[in-house]
């Protein structure tokens, strides 16, 4: 295969999960993996590092408008971002010494708990407990756009919340992904935040959780650019497509198709780090 034509077919297949990820909030992360090692054959850290980059760029683009459109709450996003990126940047260290066999094993069951996470339903009326005194103090509490006005919405639960947004920037950082089911899980079900504010805040803290561990990726030279470039390009189109799908595509569908193809790649990266062939 020349290299043309691998750009070409890495920039497709970057499109696709660019557009399947943004319909279904997952990012595009956990399929560029998979997708570079399992069909192009790619070493792993430098899938990683390409994923990463996407991620980036993706998130960059999203958070601007959630935070135009007084979605995101930046006190939030800044203060768990404390955790995501210390996380981030030891997953990193941990990424580029594990062999390549242990991190597709890792990356095949972080695969599928964001399946189960994902699958998960969110508490009703989680949100509607008095804030945290911790998160008072902090002044995290805050109001999303209501079509009667700001709407005032709680914060519970900081302690557990900070401690699992640590996890999550550590397999971000560890397995090149955005880990946003985890940061959503944090959110949403542990802090009773607000559904639209977790998605938008959770984008904007994506962006930031990857930057942190790229730079050690680049450090140690997993960041080809003839990789990086044709997966960042794709995936941020097939972002914007899939943001412009949204209001008529059948979510429903497609995010059931998208975790059963999800399930799967994790029991084929699974298999690979324990040396079984399917």
């Amino acid at each position: 295969m020349n290299e043309v034509l691998f750009d070409i077919l890495v920039a497709v297949g970057s499109f696709l999960a660019g557009v399947i990820g943004s319909l279904i909030g997952l990012g595009g992360g956990v399929i560029i993996t998979p997708l570079l090692v399992l069909a192009f054959g790619i070493d792993i850290r430098y899938a990683m590092g390409a994923a990463l980059s996407s991620v980036i760029a993706t998130s960059s683009g999203a958070a601007a408008a959630y935070v135009r459109d007084g979605i995101a709450n930046m006190r939030i996003g800044l203060f768990l971002c404390v955790a995501t990126t210390t996380g981030a940047v030891c997953g990193a260290l941990l990424a580029v010494i594990l062999d390549q066999a242990v991190l597709s094993f890792v990356f095949g069951a972080a695969l599928l708990v964001t399946v189960l996470l994902s699958l998960r339903g969110r508490k009703p009326g989680a949100g509607d407990d008095a804030s945290d005194p911790w998160a008072v103090k902090l002044r995290l509490p805050g109001t999303m756009p209501g079509p009667r006005g700001a709407v005032p919405y709680a914060v519970r639960h900081v302690g557990p919340g900070w401690a699992i947004m640590w996890v999550a920037g550590l397999l971000s950082g560890l397995l090149g992904i955005g880990s946003g089911a985890f940061k959503v899980v944090a959110m949403d079900q542990v802090m009773g935040i607000p559904f639209k504010v977790t998605t938008a805040t959770s984008n904007f803290m994506i962006g930031v959780t990857a930057a942190a561990s790229v730079g050690v990726y680049l450090k140690r030279g997993y960041l080809d650019p003839t990789l990086v470039a044709p997966v960042a390009l794709g995936v941020l189109a097939g972002a914007f497509v899939g943001a412009r799908l949204l209001p008529v595509a059948p979510v429903k569908l497609l995010r059931a198709i998208f975790l059963a193809v999800v399930s799967v790649i994790a029991i084929q990266m699974i298999a690979r780090g324990l040396h079984i062939s399917l």
